[in-house]
């Protein structure tokens, strides 16, 4: 005669799969989902640095140049979902006074800065703020020394 000892832990490693698993899916999850909105920023960024210093050096005087840089950066961050708003936007120039910008082989600097919130944080208490990464591009093009400007 053979007797069971065990026959109250029937059906329970079932259970104990499902909540181990949940407990370790569930972070691997968001991590996925942070790195994803981490990434998508950075390249949100650094495109709109990179095509912000392109237009910028292109165009004919400095009032154009702003506003094509500022198109631009507009443009490439709306690609990834985020408001040019959020933005903040750096030109500099190397070679001239910035008044004058851009001219002649002046090198025309441009750094985008954005912070990424990090996904499922409540609007509450300002955590927005604290529970966000901050992400920086810089892009650099030279003015062509054929320039002349109008």
């Amino acid at each position: 005669m053979v007797r069971r000892v065990d026959a109250g832990e029937e059906g329970s490693a079932a259970l104990e799969f499902i909540t181990t698993g949940l407990i370790l899916l569930v972070p691997l999850v968001y991590l996925i989902l942070t790195l994803s909105a981490v990434q998508g920023g950075a390249l949100a960024v650094e495109g709109a640095a990179r095509q912000a210093a392109r237009v910028f050096v292109q165009a004919a005087n400095p009032e154009e140049a702003a506003g094509r840089a500022g198109r631009a950066v507009e443009f490439a961050l709306a690609d990834y979902g985020i408001a040019s708003e959020a933005a903040s936007v750096t030109v500099t120039c190397n070679g001239s006074s910035a008044a004058s910008c851009p001219s002649r082989n002046a090198v025309v600097t441009v750094t985008v800065t954005v912070d990424v919130a990090l996904p499922f944080v409540p609007d509450v208490l300002d955590l927005t703020q604290a529970a966000s990464v901050p992400v920086q591009a810089t892009a650099r093009q030279q003015v062509s020394r054929f320039w002349t400007g109008k």
